[in-house]
């Protein structure tokens, strides 16, 4: 036997690691999976005992640059399109004053070349990054010219994906992360 409360202490870990969806008056629902809760809990419990967000970036990038090819070949016309509109909307936002960073787009770019993977385990290793990304405020930190490269990187890895050279695509990823810089500037 099992007390009520020890179900509602396993019932909420189910409901934080995303196994669950408790409804009020209409029981409990099993969702499908996903892996995401469950690395971006314990990214957040990493970050919180002080590990540095760029050891999760630098396996992020490791996993999007060993899938590239297996996710490019899946990709639809619309998804295309999707990254063609992500492309045009941050260079709105960066050229427009005032400046908007890009944050949305730069999510949907990436996550639209992997959506089509059947592997949850790759998708909830990126979708948490992208979360992580957010909760540590990386972009918060980019100034005018870091933006517009990563863009202009981003233009390149599409019109390579368009021609099918997957393979080049994957190498301007590469360069693309490259660029970036966790450390907050200084306050001098």
């Amino acid at each position: 036997d099992m007390s009520a409360s020890k179900v509602r202490e396993q019932l909420e870990v189910a409901r934080t690691l995303g196994l669950v969806e408790v409804r009020s008056k209409r029981g409990t629902l099993v969702k499908e999976y996903t892996f995401t809760p469950a690395v971006r809990l314990s990214a957040l419990y990493a970050l919180a005992c002080g590990e540095r967000f760029e050891l999760f970036a630098s396996l992020r990038n490791h996993v999007e640059a060993a899938y590239w090819n297996e996710a490019c070949v899946l990709l639809t016309e619309d998804d295309l399109n999707t990254m063609d509109r992500c492309i045009t909307i941050a260079n709105d936002k960066l050229n427009a004053p005032p400046i908007h960073i890009p944050n949305e787009e730069h999510r949907i770019f990436h996550l639209t070349v992997f959506k089509h993977l059947e592997n949850p385990f790759v998708l909830g290793i990126l979708e948490a990054y992208w979360d992580m990304y957010e909760e540590v405020g990386v972009n918060q930190y980019m100034d005018y010219t870091y933006l517009k490269q990563v863009w202009d990187y981003h233009a390149q890895i599409l019109k390579h994906i368009r021609e099918a050279n997957f393979e080049d695509a994957r190498q301007a990823f590469v360069e693309h992360t490259r660029l970036l810089r966790y450390e907050p500037r200084k306050e001098s």
